[in-house]
């Protein structure tokens, strides 16, 4: 199949046949393990190294948790592990060449015990060239494997340890693989990929390439892995998808994004729902109407605006005008007046003029985002925008970039601090990195919430008051128990 024609086709999912090999070699690889005398406190570590995005992190989870069905201890010390597993982004250059660094300082493990097995996956590997440099740079990666087919890592891993042949075939496999154990770090956080892969094409952008076709999950196959979340104390989920609100539209049975985040929120449980990314296409009445109606859906709508200029997003093949998304911008806060709205946007796209960016610069204004990640354009081989004239010199994008960083963080200190004296419900996540006496948790707004706290609280909801407001966070005090 042509990865990239647009047709949608029905989702597959593995046979039995194909799930039950997957099995056998997993339990040849645990039986290694345990003739070897390799158990419990013994166990050979496995360490996973993973950038890019949370469907790469959600993605890992599934690697942990074949590592962990096949006998080995997941660690966060790569020196003494046995089993190294990168799991790559291939969204921007920069990403590419930061993954292709750590993998090659990896070597030093390997040479220094030839047992280790190093394998890379992820965006990255998807692509010929980056698997041919794999393969001919980097002799002591055993081999690669791709966002679709994570489930044959027992395969690709019982053949290193048995000295096979080193694998950089690419398979680009698309089916729906349920089912495969998950090791998640946190039990009050949790990932639940609703579908896979864009049908958008949006110019600048990899992913149709890497991560192949839009193939939704089946809602019973969501739902019941929802319930198991819930059962085992998830309080945080976040629905995943590369366009999560255009999900259903290859079952052919009616389902929608918003009919499933309405069957989801109906669950039993003291939990919270987010999701993302959404393309401004496909926000439908109906998803906002689901949204306003359930308060167990957190109230941040994270909305890729990527440009201002109308001439812009033609280019990038965005299919929405700066009007037309600034009308479903208006219609989230008439829902949901104290919405936080997050956004994208790529500075210096191939064509941008001054008026172009100052258009963008217009959005910003008009939108009141809380918050915005934004990027230099980075050209992304094989691409229809890397091949566009009218490449912006960096010297252009640069002086861009800082006026848009400054704009942006003069509207989210002031959308901050609209939340100074209320008392908000948040979720404990973790001991803050700067701070050991406070605790980290985030409520219905992304940004972190600082509060004076013990660890007993992480994963517990705490009613907090807030007190100040900064930039990028805001600082509270517990106000009582939530």
């Amino acid at each position: 199949m042509d990865r990239n024609d647009s047709r949608r086709t029905a989702p597959k999912e593995l046979s039995a046949d194909q799930v039950e090999r997957q099995r056998c070699f997993a339990a040849q690889v645990a039986q290694m393990h345990q003739s070897a005398g390799r158990t419990g406190e013994n166990a050979p570590g496995c360490f996973i190294q993973t950038f890019g995005c949370q469907q790469n992190e959600a993605d890992s989870e599934q690697m942990a948790g074949l590592a962990s069905m096949m006998g080995y201890r997941i660690t966060a010390d790569a020196a003494s592990a046995k089993l190294i597993l990168v799991n790559t982004c291939a969204i921007r250059e920069h990403a590419e060449k930061k993954a292709l660094s750590v993998i090659g300082q990896f070597k030093h493990y390997k040479d220094a015990d030839p047992e280790v097995i190093i394998g890379v996956g992820g965006c990255m590997v998807t692509q010929q060239h980056r698997a041919d440099q794999l393969k001919h740079s980097y002799p002591y990666v055993s081999f690669i494997f791709d966002t679709g087919s994570i489930h044959t890592l027992p395969e690709l891993l019982c053949a290193a340890l048995q000295g096979g042949k080193r694998h950089f075939h690419i398979p680009h496999a698309e089916d729906i693989a349920e089912g495969l154990p998950i090791h998640r770090e946190t039990s009050h956080k949790a990932w639940l990929s609703v579908m896979y892969g864009c049908n958008n094409f949006c110019s600048y952008c990899i992913v149709p390439y890497t991560r192949g076709r839009e193939r939704s999950r089946m809602p019973d196959a969501i739902l019941a892995q929802a319930k198991e979340l819930i059962a085992s104390g998830a309080k945080d989920i976040t629905l995943l998808g590369q366009n999560v609100n255009s999900y259903g539209k290859d079952l052919g049975g009616g389902e929608n994004f918003a009919s499933l985040l309405r069957d989801i929120a109906a669950l039993d449980g003291d939990f919270r729902l987010r999701f993302m990314t959404s393309h401004p296409k496909d926000v439908s009445p109906e998803l906002i109407a689901v949204m306003s109606e359930n308060e167990k859906i957190v109230r941040h709508f994270h909305l890729p605006v990527q440009s201002g200029s109308d001439g812009i997003l033609k280019r990038m093949n965005r299919r929405y005008t700066a009007e037309k998304y600034l009308q479903t911008v208006t219609a989230l806060r008439k829902a949901m007046p104290d919405i936080s709205l997050t956004s994208d946007i790529i500075v210096g796209f191939p064509g941008e003029t001054d008026a172009d960016f100052e258009a963008t610069m217009d959005m910003l204004r008009a939108a009141q985002y809380d918050m915005v990640f934004s990027f230099i354009y980075s050209p992304r081989k094989g691409t229809p925008a890397a091949e566009m004239p009218d490449q912006i010199p960096h010297e252009v994008s640069t002086e861009r970039f800082a006026r848009l960083l400054e704009l942006q963080n003069a509207v989210s200190l002031a959308r901050n601090n609209r939340f100074v004296g209320r008392t908000v419900r948040v979720l404990a996540e973790e001991v803050s990195r700067t701070d050991e006496t406070k605790i980290t948790g985030r409520g219905d707004s992304p940004r972190p919430i600082h509060f004076s706290g013990t660890p007993d609280l992480i994963g517990d909801f705490v009613n907090v008051k807030i007190t100040s407001a900064d930039t990028f966070s805001l600082n509270a005090e517990i106000a009582g128990e939530a």
